[in-house]
């Protein structure tokens, strides 16, 4: 299991340019994985995106969606910050996925230019609905003893299959050994139980409980109160 990410700061030239002028980054100097499901949080451009993608290049993962045996080029890029930081592993896992939902439709061609669909479901991921295409990956594509790296896996899942996607991710972590590090925005996924949750939203990287989360607060506060909220994001100046 991945345990810890350090930033060898001695390496960086310059704080003041991106990806390191990111205040998480900035402030970085290690993180620990305390337990198998790990959720990353924050606004766009907070830098979480950022630091998963470092951990995917570093896991040896293609940076544009798929595992060590998935060779293609398409919109795949150098993580700036990968070579910046070291990974620490107990034990060492070689199997996993990185998943990011805004290439997932070049990795899905990936899949049929190398005929491989068989492995996922027996059907061309192109030939599936966006929500189809995603369980399909992670039914098919997941098993145990690997670390699988995605960002924002809820983007083309209902509310209905993202409970789905928490029963898959409890199989794996209970009978399949594995870890999960997951950047996302719902509120829904961020409920698995006895997950850490770390908030890229203030100057450092901090640990947070699950209603502390603006995700779960924001979203209670609009269920229960669903007319003033309207109400008041539309009232005139």
């Amino acid at each position: 299991m991945l345990k810890r990410i350090e930033l060898q700061r001695e390496l960086i030239p310059s704080f003041t340019e991106y990806p390191f002028s990111i205040p998480g980054i900035k402030e970085l100097d290690y993180l620990e994985f305390q337990g198998p499901v790990t959720f990353f949080v924050g606004e766009n451009g907070s830098g979480k995106s950022t630091l998963l993608e470092a951990i995917a290049e570093k896991c040896g993962f293609n940076t544009a969606g798929g595992g060590r045996n998935n060779y293609y080029d398409v919109h795949r890029s150098e993580s700036a910050l990968g070579k910046f930081i070291s990974l620490s592993w107990w034990p060492k896992m070689s199997n996993g996925f990185f998943m990011r939902a805004e290439s997932f439709y070049n990795f899905a061609s990936h899949i049929d230019d190398v005929k491989a669909f068989n492995a996922y479901g027996g059907k061309s991921l192109h030939e599936q609905s966006h929500g189809e295409s995603f369980m399909s990956l992670f039914s098919n594509r997941f098993n145990g003893n690997a670390i699988y790296i995605l960002d924002e896996p809820e983007a083309a899942l209902s509310p209905q299959r993202q409970l789905a996607f928490l029963r898959i991710i409890n199989d794996l972590v209970h009978d399949g050994d594995s870890q999960f590090i997951i950047a996302t925005h719902s509120p829904i996924l961020l409920g698995y139980p006895n997950a850490t949750i770390y908030s890229f939203d203030e100057e450092t990287i901090q640990e947070v409980e699950y209603e502390q989360t603006s995700h779960y607060q924001i979203t209670r506060y609009f269920l229960e109160n669903r007319e003033r909220f309207i109400r008041d994001i539309f009232k005139e100046d």
